[in-house]
């Protein structure tokens, strides 16, 4: 039995390990790209900030399945659903100006880092995840200050792109940390 749940955890530690280089490289591409668009709702930021709630649609799916043998994946297709209520309600409140941007995606971040943590929580046994529990903390503060930074005289998306760069970081951190633990979890089993 222990054999096999290690089997688990290490696949499971191997898959998120790869997921989560791809996400951290996306946050960081995507920051500095938004970063060039902040100030105003041209195409292509409107096109940015919807790409990002389905980059994490997309992520979530994934992870879901990579995970299906160290728990249930309940939370992470609430983050799918989140995800992609998320990037409908950007669509539409980008018509509306910044500040109504700023409020979706900041109740986004709230909901998304909530969901975050309590996963992290839960998987704290195949290590690496004191990051992604960091993170949705983190996440979850962020969410408060878009939604407050969105009745500011001069809001801009600043505030968004600079939330994916330690995401992201957090994600790079987490990827080395499951590398130990997939690696950790293969030598128990093959000694």
């Amino acid at each position: 039995m222990t054999t096999i749940a290690s089997r688990g955890i290490a696949g499971t530690a191997f898959s998120l390990r790869r997921l989560y280089f791809v996400r951290f490289g996306f946050a960081i591409v995507w920051a500095l790209a938004m970063f060039t668009t902040a100030s105003d709702l041209g195409p292509f930021a409107v096109a940015l900030l919807v790409l990002y709630p389905l980059f994490d649609v997309a992520a979530a799916v994934i992870d879901a399945r990579a995970s299906r043998t160290t728990g249930s994946p309940v939370l992470l297709y609430v983050n799918v659903a989140v995800s992609l209520l998320t990037a409908a309600g950007v669509a539409v409140a980008c018509a509306s100006g910044i500040p109504a941007v700023l409020r979706v995606w900041g109740a986004w971040a709230i909901v998304a880092g909530l969901v975050q943590l309590i996963v992290g929580v839960t998987r704290r046994t195949m290590g690496g995840q004191w990051p992604m529990i960091i993170s949705g903390a983190v996440s979850v503060l962020a969410g408060g200050s878009f939604i407050v930074g969105a009745s500011a005289d001069d809001p801009t998306l600043t505030s968004a792109a600079g939330y994916a760069v330690p995401g992201g970081i957090f994600f790079l951190i987490s990827a080395i940390r499951l590398g130990r633990a997939a690696n950790g979890a293969r030598h128990s089993v093959n000694p």
